[in-house]
């Protein structure tokens, strides 16, 4: 060997481990980048069904969005604001197919906001009125949703079936006697019912039922009581005891169908 050389002899194992090291980094080279969440924005509007946006009057409503695979809860908030432009969502005005709807300043609006790193499948849910316990309902959808997708026009919108009723009066009375019953009947977004009106109260029945015992033992169908959404009548209890006081709404011709429990106790 010529002075000044060094042999340098490479063992089979540190071979191996170097051909390893090469093809591992090879391999990461070829795999492709991790994808970054983006964020997906989807406007819900909450409708009361054969009415308006169901806003802040009456409590608004709460929605949550969830990965519809996983249950994960991806985003939830209230529905508030304003219950929207009469004339637009009536469709009392000829309209374009793609006039929105309820896109209007101050109407009832949630904005949901989440980050997604590929195509999901959400469920979408609205519960509400929150102002009335009684007349709550739920409303849900699914839809497929790609991340950083920002849903336009009118999103997504959710209708909400029924009828708010409020008893406003009921008072205790003795066996044999007549109960004086009051209340107020609305649509879900408390827009009112008069007759002949745009929300026609001559369409809707509303009927105060005494139950004991889950059993209907008195009912009796209340009238419109001159003023817009009241209803009034009486109903008789056939003796002393513990009832509950069921008022019912029925508006079948636009699926709408509502009610409002307390409890009476007659002597």
């Amino acid at each position: 060997m010529p002075a000044g050389r060094v042999l340098t002899v490479t063992t089979a194992p540190a071979m191996a481990a170097a051909m390893a090291m090469a093809m591992a980094m090879a391999a990461a080279m070829a795999l492709p980048a991790a994808v970054a969440a983006e964020i997906t924005r989807i406007p819900v509007h909450v409708l009361s069904q054969d009415a308006k946006l169901i806003g802040s009057g009456v409590g608004g409503v709460w929605v949550t969005v969830t990965d519809a695979a996983t249950g994960e809860l991806l985003d939830q908030g209230a529905h508030e604001g304003a219950t929207g432009d009469t004339r637009k969502i009536m469709r009392l005005d000829p309209q374009e197919r793609d006039t929105r709807l309820f896109d209007t300043e101050g109407a009832a609006v949630f904005m949901a906001e989440f980050d997604l790193d590929e195509p999901t499948v959400v469920r979408i849910s609205a519960t509400g009125p929150l102002g009335n316990p009684d007349a709550s309902m739920r409303a849900t959808t699914e839809m497929l949703v790609t991340p950083g997708a920002e849903v336009g026009g009118d999103g997504v919108v959710l209708t909400l079936h029924g009828l708010n009723i409020d008893i406003l009066e009921a008072a205790a009375t003795d066996a044999g006697e007549a109960v004086r019953v009051r209340t107020n009947v609305g649509m879900m977004c408390g827009c009112p019912l008069t007759p002949g009106g745009l929300w026609d109260a001559d369409s809707v029945t509303v009927t105060a039922r005494l139950l004991r015992d889950g059993d209907v033992v008195a009912e009796s169908e209340l009238a419109y009581a001159g003023e817009a959404s009241r209803f009034a009548g009486e109903v008789t209890p056939p003796e002393p005891g513990a009832y509950t006081l069921e008022v019912l709404g029925e508006q079948p011709s636009k699926a709408n169908f509502g009610h409002a429990r307390m409890p009476l106790a007659i002597q």
